[in-house]
């Protein structure tokens, strides 16, 4: 078994709202889950808390400096290669977001979560943002 597997990767991802409309970006072509919309984050370093990692992540990916809140769900999801824990944080940004990594960021409205295509891991979530029930 691959030990990925076995322990999960520390995931962190910023739930960013403005105007009623959620900042998204694509997933590279390369690497995992290639071409999917997931909410910016990203992997926790080892020692690293919770908001560091987020805010590192904002820097690296949008060019932005945040201010991380209050956990909004956790999750744990076994995918065919690896376990990801995914925490969602609320999170608002200073600035405007720019795609620093080459990917395509969008903001999208409430109603229009459900027309991307996420990540299993993050479906209860979508589910939940649409239904306005966090």
């Amino acid at each position: 078994m691959n030990p990925d597997a076995r322990s999960p990767i520390v995931v962190l991802a910023a739930v960013i709202e403005r105007d009623g409309h959620f900042l998204v970006a694509r997933r590279l072509e390369r690497g995992h889950l290639p071409g999917l919309w997931e909410f910016p984050g990203g992997k926790c370093e080892p020692g690293e808390s919770h908001e560091a990692c987020l805010a590192r992540e904002l820097i690296e990916e949008l060019g932005v400096r945040s201010t991380v809140g209050r956990e909004i769900a956790e999750v744990e999801h076994a995918y065919p290669d690896r376990t990801v824990r995914l925490h969602f944080r609320s999170c608002e940004i200073a600035g405007e977001p720019e795609a620093r990594l080459g990917q395509e960021i969008r903001w999208v409205a409430r109603e229009a979560l459900g027309s991307l295509e996420f990540p299993a891991a993050d479906r209860e979530l979508i589910e939940r943002l649409i239904r306005r029930s966090l």
